[in-house]
């Protein structure tokens, strides 16, 4: 039997992830990455550290199946999105990778937007340039550490030097080149309008592939290390967000993909390079050839509910603290909670966005707190599903569910009444690294194209529904969630 090899880059760690002909995950690994923040607003890691991960874990992960390397027909990769990665003309790392939650780049933004024009930056990309892509990043480099600068050669997203690793080319796919906000959207490759106006080499930018394709093979000496075979196909793959959609069946118009983990995103394909006029929504290429998608991302959604546990209710079990929060009514007896204690992206672009509880009084415990808190990130999340609803798509007909904060009955039955939306979970649990390995497989020929292989591999497993009074408290309580930013938002930049 045929195997496929998912490795998902992630912030957290780099995971392994191995499925056979059927689909069936036959086996899982991942080895943590350290986190590293120099200053204020910074975030940023070795990639190094990301290759030695994704060995430990591919070892892990052929041991723990029992498989050897020669049975592995492609490999597919993804990670996370919008970090930069500098190399020199040797391949050689130039300063540790700027990660898509930086924050450091606001005036480089700014630049941008003053240079191309906002509207017209808009028009080309589908976004307005904000502080977690990788073009501020490229530009802040220039401006900051000139002679780093002048030394590169090659700008890569993280999922891409682990391609380089494993098989020494430069290539990236289009979902993440997407990302970085140097594409031409509807062209799906790099603008070189963009390129030129920004002052960065065309050179620098690696080939872009669709998700399925082949971009190189392993190497002799990645074999070595690794126990792969030489010569075994790796595939473009994907984002973590595209590859995510893909790994829960969110590839058709209609049905929308909702992740609540730290971050909380909201995804929907798009059959063209549609644009939501003000940029309030991600638009980027998909990991699926001929598709694009919009994407709504908080910063904080199943962080919200961690930084409350750990800070407000230390040492209690998660699942007591939602049982204790299901005694509290919805709309919490009148409290509401902002979730923006990372700042914000959709549909504020604001990195000085903070959290706040609003409306305490003395007949609020901490059930009611818990459960606006849940309720809160719901609320935020509704913000990018009404954009979506917006934006040309039609009819919005389910929900994909994924991510440790849909685990709780809870809170799924919360995000149904506020959506409004039936909530669907899925067989496949794994995330991105599912993704990437269907995409793998696709590549190698199991299956026809990515639509067949999600219908072959993906089956619904349980629906929520949204209940009638709690959704029309929420349709009452939603207005209030939406004046609070635009209340606070002088006071959030006097905070600074």
């Amino acid at each position: 039997m045929a195997f496929f090899l998912g490795i998902d880059t992630s912030t957290t760690g780099s995971k392994a992830l191995l499925i056979d002909e059927s689909g069936a995950v036959v086996a899982a690994a991942s080895s943590p990455h350290t986190l590293h923040t120099p200053r204020p607003l910074w975030s940023e890691q070795d990639p190094h550290e990301w290759w030695r991960a994704v060995g430990a874990s591919i070892h892990q992960v052929l041991e723990s199946a029992g498989a050897a390397g020669e049975r592995i027909e492609a490999v597919g990769l993804t990670g996370q999105m919008h970090g930069l990665v500098l190399l020199d003309g040797a391949g050689s790392v130039l300063r540790p990778a700027i990660l898509w939650n930086d924050q450091r780049t606001q005036a480089q933004c700014d630049d941008i937007h003053a240079t191309i024009g906002r509207e017209k930056f808009i028009r080309i990309t589908g976004n307005v340039a904000l502080t977690g892509f990788t073009a501020p990043k490229i530009l802040w480099v220039k401006e900051n550490e000139p002679e780093v600068y002048a030394k590169a050669r090659h700008v890569l997203l993280p999922k891409d030097y682990v391609r380089y690793r494993l098989t020494g080319e430069y290539a990236m796919d289009k979902a993440d080149g997407a990302g970085t906000v140097l594409f031409d959207l509807k062209l799906r490759d790099w603008s070189g309008e963009l390129l030129a106006a920004l002052g960065i080499d065309r050179a620098w930018m690696p080939p872009t592939f669709e998700g399925p394709e082949c971009t190189g093979y392993i190497t002799e000496e990645t074999a070595a290390l690794t126990g792969l075979k030489a010569g075994t196909p790796v595939v473009a793959g994907g984002g973590d967000q595209a590859a995510q959609a893909v790994g829960v069946g969110a590839i058709e118009p209609g049905i929308v993909g909702l992740t609540v983990g730290t971050s909380g995103v909201v995804f929907a394909s798009t059959p063209s390079a549609l644009i939501e006029p003000e940029g309030r929504l991600h638009a980027f290429c998909h990991a699926v050839p001929g598709l694009w998608h919009f994407m709504g991302v908080m910063l904080s959604a199943a962080g919200s509910l961690q930084w409350y546990r750990d800070t407000l209710a230390a040492g209690m079990d998660f699942d007591d603290l939602l049982t204790e929060a299901a005694t509290a009514p919805a709309n919490s007896d009148g409290l509401l909670f902002l979730p923006y204690l990372s700042g914000e992206r959709t549909p504020h672009p604001d990195p000085l966005a903070r959290g706040a509880f609003i409306g305490l009084t003395l007949r609020h415990n901490r059930a009611h707190m818990t459960r606006a808190v849940l309720e809160g990130v719901s609320f935020g999340l509704k913000d990018s599903f009404t954009l979506i609803q917006n934006a040309g798509l039609g009819a919005i007909t389910q929900v994909r569910v994924s991510g440790g904060g849909t685990k709780g009955a809870l809170w799924r039955q919360i995000l149904a009444s506020v959506l409004e939306a039936q909530l669907v979970t899925v067989n496949t649990i794994e995330g991105a690294a599912y993704g990437a390995a269907l995409l793998a497989g696709v590549g190698a020929g199991a299956w026809a194209d990515v639509p067949s292989a999600c219908k072959a591999c993906i089956q619904i497993t349980g629906v929520t529904r949204p209940e009638p009074a709690q959704a029309a408290a929420y349709r009452q309580a939603y207005p209030l969630f939406q004046s609070l930013y635009p209340a606070l938002k002088t006071t959030f930049t006097r905070l600074g």
